[in-house]
């Protein structure tokens, strides 16, 4: 009878060790949901990104008008006839009242 409490013992300590400090334990589970959860954020902002682009793709294949505002923002086109005005606003300085 003593042998057999002492298997049993032994073996409760052992799946505890199995549990709290082996391999695929129960700590380690929480840690891997924790990063499948970043995981799963990350992908959803990339599948909206890759959306954003696929419309953009369409966009530019449909028609003129979307590569024409491309050319103008970043290339910095002007269609024949047009003048280009560039705004360029500085910081403006405060007037002291001693001055």
């Amino acid at each position: 009878m003593k042998r057999l409490l002492f298997v049993l013992v032994a073996l409760l300590g052992l799946l505890q060790y199995q549990l709290w400090l082996g391999v695929n334990s129960l700590p380690e589970s929480f840690h891997l949901r924790e990063q499948i959860g970043f995981q799963q954020v990350s992908n959803a902002k990339l599948v909206a990104r890759n959306e954003v682009l696929r419309e953009e793709i369409s966009d530019l294949r449909s028609g003129t008008e979307a590569l024409e505002e491309r050319a103008r923002n970043e290339l910095g086109m002007v269609k024949k006839g047009e003048t280009f005005f560039r705004v360029v606003g500085g910081q403006r300085q405060s007037l002291n009242a001693s001055n």
